[in-house]
């Protein structure tokens, strides 16, 4: 059994690995592709992680989260365009979303008056604020829903060669 750190301030991917209870050189095993050494310099922030190897952290660990913590935290482009998405339950996620949506829906008349005339003037600037930050939450509560998903078929929680038949069928 690997000995548990004591450092304080651990980053997803040194997080993740502790539970799983390997070792970096185990790790380095599961990963094929990624030595210890490595491991060690992303995991203490010594080196900076290349996308490839945060996929197959991702896959390897069964762990889809670590994808969106790279691009939200570490990413440049990503710390500017990605929310960080934080793992809900699967009712927390649905609730969140209906009541965005719920919000939007009683803002939609005022959302189209604000931009029909393709300019949002200072009067109007505030409810637009408003609508788009409601907006925001449901992009959110979206890629959290899809996170889950995407964590539950990691899982073998859902049936990964039904879900991907209907999303194939879906997009036809």
């Amino acid at each position: 059994m690997p000995r548990v750190s004591t450092k304080e301030n651990k980053n997803a991917y040194f997080r993740r690995r502790e539970e799983l209870k390997l070792t970096r050189e185990q790790a380095s095993e599961l990963l094929e592709s990624i030595p210890p050494e490595r491991i060690e310099k992303i995991e203490n922030e010594r080196a900076e992680p290349h996308p490839d190897e945060i996929m197959i952290m991702a896959e390897k660990y069964r762990s889809p989260e670590l994808c969106n913590y790279y691009c939200s935290k570490q990413c440049p482009i990503g710390q500017r365009y990605v929310p960080e998405i934080r793992m809900q339950d699967l009712s927390q996620i649905v609730l969140s979303t209906v009541d965005s949506l719920n919000t939007v829906q009683d803002k939609q008349k005022r959302f189209i008056n604000i931009t029909a005339d393709g300019v949002i003037d200072d009067a109007e600037v505030d409810d637009f604020v408003d609508i788009q930050m409601e907006l925001e939450k449901i992009s959110v509560a979206v890629e959290t829903l899809q996170l889950w998903s995407e964590q539950m078929l990691a899982n073998g929680m859902i049936n990964v060669e039904k879900y991907e038949a209907r999303k194939k069928e879906r997009q036809k």
